[in-house]
């Protein structure tokens, strides 16, 4: 099996891009935090502890770049910043986001949980859906 790095390495190369050090540097960050869904300041913070060199704007540039390669995903989590999370499966479907309103946890629900509906969205409007983003809002376990 492929490490992460080794398939980032290749989505950049399919596209025409090197593993610079600084965006190896972002791709090990987000690989240690994996699950954590940070912000790019927070990603740069991390990174810049590592390559005190790396500017944010490096920071910036390269999430997107993985984004757009497919090899992270941008979360919009409603807080006011983009969040981004490895994307290790090149799923085509984006999982479920749980948020609590009181310490701001987020729980990833790893089941799609929608296919049943997708299917008879796509059957009685005749709509080919290609993914779903969905985020529930609440209280966690520890807050109630």
């Amino acid at each position: 099996m492929e490490s992460y790095i080794d398939i980032v390495k290749l989505k950049l190369k399919e596209e025409g891009y090197k593993l610079t050090p600084q965006r190896r540097s972002i791709v090990d960050i987000m690989i240690k935090n994996e699950g954590k869904h940070l912000n790019s300041e927070e990603i740069y913070d991390l990174v810049k502890v590592e390559c005190p060199e790396i500017g944010l704007a490096t920071v910036y540039r390269t999430l997107q770049l993985l984004d757009d390669i497919g090899a992270v995903s941008k979360l919009n989590l409603d807080d006011g910043c983009c969040r981004y999370e490895i994307n290790l499966n090149d799923e085509t479907h984006n999982h479920h986001h749980l948020i609590c309103k009181k310490c701001n946890k987020i729980i990833e629900v790893e089941e799609d949980l929608l296919e049943t509906l997708e299917e008879q969205i796509e059957k009685n409007y005749g709509f080919k859906i290609f993914d779903h983003d969905v985020k529930f809002f609440g209280m966690c376990n520890s807050c109630k």
